[in-house]
């Protein structure tokens, strides 16, 4: 379904960013899109895989899988984007490609664990599931809808704005995804302790957690202010566009930290099964932060947008201390 919306709604899905038809990036975002479309199905496969991998608190076979699609997507962007010529289309190519193998690799050694397909459906455990993942839908559009705003309002700024406004951002989600790796123990050990009963146990692993994740983000943030501008040189040599991605280093550097616990707190709540507290905090701090790019964003530029991220980020981690 996702793969159908993303090819037939790809033009509609650019009228609703901001980009013109006569932009520059028009035409490579769309032959992008249509051909990412084509990675969905082993995304989500590959993601319910990952999950109950989790569940069996076995972190090392996704790593491996993902590491494999991974080099692989590096080593065929090297090859399709620049000696193939085919540009921003090959960069399509090679991460769809590298997807289908992360799948198969993770359905292939899954399949060794359990059974994949059945015939028996139990609906009480059934109905228990899509409730579950009813509100970690919701709560996944809450954290993509700034996201989103933040990208429409960058590109309607132009391409070279466009430009160094993703580069701060990759660099930014690149680094801050680090501190998802403790999310994940964080939950695996939390949901572990917490269904044997071992409440004392669970705190335990909860404090530590929050602490490493605390620290870890102090670490990034020191790293990142210091060799951002580094960073950034693997990406272009455009002078405009450094300028603009160089705007972006406080943002990127602040937030570590508030990174770092909001997205440990995610991993504790799905660690004791607080789904619905996770969807409707950050809800929440979805629809503040999206006004607040709205209002504030197009007077403000990409200042207005950093700082409009940074309030998303900021109440999350304050919603989980509340919790």
């Amino acid at each position: 379904m996702e793969m159908a919306a993303l090819i037939i709604g790809s033009g509609t899905l650019m009228d609703i960013v901001g980009i013109p038809v006569d932009s520059p990036m028009r035409a490579p975002a769309e032959q992008f899109l249509t051909l990412r479309a084509y990675g969905a199905p082993p995304v989500v496969v590959a993601l319910a895989a990952q999950g109950a991998f989790r569940g069996f608190m076995d972190t090392k076979t996704p790593l491996y899988a993902v590491v494999a699609g991974n080099l692989v997507n590096a080593i065929l962007d090297a090859i399709f984007i620049f000696p193939l010529g085919l540009g921003v289309s090959g960069a399509a190519l090679a991460t769809v490609t590298s997807e289908y193998l992360a799948a198969i690799i993770l359905l292939w050694k899954l399949n060794n664990e359990l059974v994949l397909f059945s015939w028996n459906v139990i609906g009480g455990d059934i109905i228990r599931y899509l409730k579950s993942g009813a509100l970690l839908i919701a709560r996944t559009i809450a954290v993509i809808l700034p996201l989103w705003l933040s990208t429409s309002l960058a590109a309607r700024q132009g391409p070279v704005p466009m430009a160094g406004y993703e580069i701060s951002l990759q660099v930014w989600l690149t680094i801050s995804l680090l501190n998802d790796a403790l999310a994940l123990a964080g939950q695996a050990l939390l949901a572990s302790e917490y269904a044997k009963g071992n409440y004392k146990q669970a705190r335990l692993v909860l404090y530590r957690v929050l602490q490493i994740g605390g620290v870890t983000g102090l670490a990034l943030a020191a790293t990142l202010f210091l060799g951002f501008g580094y960073l950034t040189l693997l990406f272009t040599d455009d002078p405009a566009v450094l300028d603009v991605a160089q705007s972006g280093v406080w943002f990127v550097t602040i937030t570590q930290p508030i990174n770092a616990i909001a997205f440990v707190f995610d991993g504790l709540y799905y660690g004791v099964s607080d789904f619905g507290y996770a969807a409707y905090s950050t809800l929440f701090a979805g629809v503040v932060a999206s006004a607040f790019l709205l209002v504030v964003a197009p007077n403000f530029g990409l200042g207005g947008v950093w700082a409009g991220l940074t309030l998303f980020m900021g109440l999350r981690a304050v919603a989980g201390f509340w919790r």
